[in-house]
């Protein structure tokens, strides 16, 4: 009975330093594992930001070139403008000089 006692004994005591072993294997794998998920986000996610960043670059381009566009049709509008009314001034004058 004493040799079936200490058998379960040391049946039982290698069964709970198998566990703690496999648990503390599977603990590192988990960990392991974690931090290689966690590496592959955060390169993903910094991808994503320069993409991001690059994006809001091609937009301020694009927007510096509008805004010079519409600067030179400002100044164009401007001309057209000024040539108009110098243009009515003669027609006005060449008008008044029928009329007398």
């Amino acid at each position: 009975m004493a040799n079936i006692l200490s058998f379960g004994l040391l049946c039982t005591a290698t069964g709970a330093v198998l566990g703690l072993l496999t648990f503390s294997r599977n603990r590192k794998n988990d960990i392991k594992s974690n931090v290689k998920n966690a590496a592959t986000e955060s390169a993903i996610i910094k991808t994503k930001l320069e993409n991001i960043d690059q994006f809001v670059d091609s937009i301020r381009i694009d927007f510096k070139a509008s805004d010079q566009r519409w600067t030179a049709l400002s100044e164009t509008v401007i001309r057209i403008d000024e040539s108009t009314k110098q243009a009515h001034n003669c027609i006005d004058k060449i008008e008044n000089k029928e009329e007398i």
